[in-house]
């Protein structure tokens, strides 16, 4: 599948242009498109692509059992002290945590 979209982009101008492997905007230009998307969907919260990583480590990562150095490498930060700015523990994972381990060790006392 990667591949598949690397080849698709592989004639494009910015691709050729710049020598990369994918037409990327800016921050400033990707801020923009985001800010049009939410005014079309009604969305009043301001996205932009930094809402967009604490979502991405938070709710589709850290809450779906993914562990935080993982994370970390997918955020492409150099140490975990930067992956928990963005990666806040939320209370529902952390339940889930403490039933997993209750469940592990029930009985084993």
């Amino acid at each position: 599948m990667a591949k598949s979209i690397i080849d698709k982009y592989e004639d494009h101008p910015v691709v050729i242009e710049k020598n990369v492997l994918l037409p990327v905007a800016s921050n400033q230009k990707m801020n923009a498109y985001l800010k049009k998307i939410a005014d079309i969907c009604g969305i009043t919260k301001t996205l932009t692509s930094h809402v967009s990583r604490h979502t991405f480590a938070t709710t589709i990562t850290l809450n779906n059992d993914v562990p935080i150095e993982s994370v970390s490498k997918m955020l492409g930060h150099s140490s975990l002290e930067m992956t928990r700015i963005y990666a806040r523990l939320l209370d529902k994972k952390v339940g889930r945590d403490m039933n997993h381990l209750t469940e592990k060790y029930s009985g084993r006392i």
